[in-house]
């Protein structure tokens, strides 16, 4: 494979990064510098370097987590406030997460070290769905439900759904179903705020075709070999045989 995909694959550097490696110099092969983008290796047989340290292809991992409301998703946060990876095994350190969930809200958090899958599912251009259940202010009115759908000018420019479903209002909270694709940062928030109904509550209860279902909350599981493979159907990615461990 390409240098730059082993090392996107080995959670190095994605694979701009990964180029922008190669061309500082700091990249080996088999004791020699890589000259050239796109030079190929066999993740069995060469040993590649990044700054003299070895780099290799961890078996691939997916999991889904329920994260928790107050935890931040990021390594590590500079107000010492609770983060995912604090509530992980230390065997999922070296994953990685796809689409942050802010500090407020709970749901689906897809994990891993496959780099490329990953990238691919977050880009905009695939149109990966997010799907949100929210619980609000005020009951939405027939009217704002429509303003939604019809989508709404963000200060980051125009954003609408690709669905949003009313719920049963919960004593004098409403509660809306919202399906997004671009993964914006708050964008469901400022969405629902834009239109008068400020979030009480924000669950993420599916990303692409894998959904939390009834994982506990603070809880994680691998995804199954079938799972992994609807993520790959769902951005075009070719399947493979998943090598991930069982754990749970």
């Amino acid at each position: 494979m390409r240098i730059q995909k082993f090392l996107s694959r080995a959670g190095a550097a994605s694979r701009r990064k990964a180029e922008t490696l190669v061309e500082q110099g700091r990249v080996k092969v088999n004791g020699v510098v890589v000259e050239e983008l796109g030079t190929r290796v066999d993740p069995d047989v060469d040993r590649v370097e990044l700054d003299g340290t070895a780099v290799s292809i961890a078996t691939r991992r997916w999991i889904r987590f329920h994260k928790p409301p107050g935890v931040v998703t990021t390594v590590e946060d500079t107000h010492g406030r609770p983060t995912i990876y604090d509530r992980l095994p230390d065997d999922c350190s070296s994953l990685r997460y796809v689409g942050r969930l802010d500090m407020a809200t709970e749901g689906l958090l897809l994990m891993t070290n496959d780099g490329d899958l990953a990238n691919r599912i977050q880009h905009p251009s695939f149109q990966v769905e997010r799907e949100y259940e929210a619980r609000v202010q005020k009951i939405p009115t027939a009217q704002t439900i429509e303003r939604l759908r019809r989508g709404i000018q963000l200060e980051d420019g125009f954003a609408r759904p690709t669905r949003v479903d009313p719920g049963q209002p919960d004593g004098i909270y409403g509660t809306l179903s919202l399906v997004l694709t671009e993964g914006r940062k708050r964008e469901v928030r400022r969405l629902l705020e834009a239109v008068g109904h400020a979030v009480v509550t924000l669950i993420r209860v599916r990303f692409g075709p894998i959904r939390l279902g009834y994982l506990p909350l603070g809880a994680w599981e691998a995804l199954s070999d079938e799972e992994i493979k609807a993520l790959e159907r769902s951005v075009g990615a070719p399947t493979r045989t998943s090598d991930q461990n069982r754990e749970t």
